[in-house]
């Protein structure tokens, strides 16, 4: 009995502490300011060149 309890944690608690950790993930990155995305455009062309 404590063994099937012990996969059950392993193969149904796995996947939503993984799918938990994504979340958390997605939820902390946070977008770029207007002001922060110009200056990464300027130094991206700056970089490559204007094409």
């Amino acid at each position: 009995m404590p063994e099937n309890f012990l996969w059950f944690l392993i193969v149904a608690g796995g996947p939503v502490l993984l799918g938990a950790l994504i979340a958390y993930g997605m939820m902390k990155t946070r977008r770029l300011r207007r002001d922060e995305r110009e200056a990464r455009d300027r130094a991206t062309r700056k970089l490559y060149g204007d094409e």
